[in-house]
């Protein structure tokens, strides 16, 4: 546990440092923040590899769900983020938490509190690929572009079984327990439809252009966002 914790921390420290750096070579260059992916995707579907790809290509950082959610469940990293943001990106930053909350007649518990301003804070540094948690919901979309990564279930159930060595029934099962985890999160959390098209600036079907095309076609739009 205790190396878990360090090894976090080592993480927490080396973004905030990297921020730092960042944005002192945008204000030497008076250069605005690049803008964020934010990836929501079907399990099965390879948004996690999308994910990947698309920040190599681009040198963006990557945040997956699972560091994301321990991120917002300690109230310290919530804090140390806030801090590499100077008082007009505070002020920013509260102001896009208020409308989001005011927006979606939200009710904040503590997770959510500490989500928004970890998420936020990634959202006003920019260059970041950002998998789940809801994050195209916190993010203004000026500020990123929304992908959906989708695929039909036999394409999917094929994939989970291969991934995971298990039979086609409970490569099923599996699917079907982690969408609707994932639908009831964002459902409670921002009382929207995780797979509303119109929640997204892009939704894309890995079989029917595959994963390098995926990426190619969110690519092109990042960099004409940001041309």
């Amino acid at each position: 546990m205790e190396t878990k914790k360090r090894s976090m921390s080592k993480i927490i420290e080396e973004q905030v440092k990297k921020w730092d750096y960042q944005k002192a070579e945008r204000k030497t260059k008076q250069e605005k923040p690049a803008v964020c992916v934010t990836l929501s995707r079907e399990p099965g579907s390879g948004g996690r590899i999308v994910a990947e790809k698309i920040a190599k290509r681009l040198d963006y950082d990557i945040f997956h769900q699972e560091v994301v959610n321990e991120m917002a469940e300690d109230a310290k990293i919530s804090l140390r983020f806030m801090e590499t943001l100077d008082e007009r990106g505070l002020n920013t930053l509260d102001n896009w938490i208020a409308s989001l909350v005011d927006e979606r007649y939200l009710w904040p518990d503590a997770y959510m509190k500490h989500l928004l301003k970890v998420v936020g804070t990634m959202g006003k540094h920019g260059r970041s690929v950002i998998v789940g948690r809801g994050s195209n919901f916190i993010i203004p979309p000026e500020k990123r572009i929304s992908v959906r990564i989708i695929a039909p279930f036999d394409t999917r159930r094929k994939c989970i079984a291969d991934a995971f060595h298990l039979s086609k029934e409970d490569a099923g099962r599996r699917i079907t327990q982690t969408e609707s985890t994932r639908r009831s999160f964002v459902r409670k959390y921002f009382n929207a439809s995780i797979s509303e098209p119109a929640n997204y600036d892009m939704v894309l079907n890995t079989r029917n252009i595959g994963i390098d095309g995926a990426v190619k076609a969110i690519a092109a739009v990042v960099e004409k966002r940001d041309g």
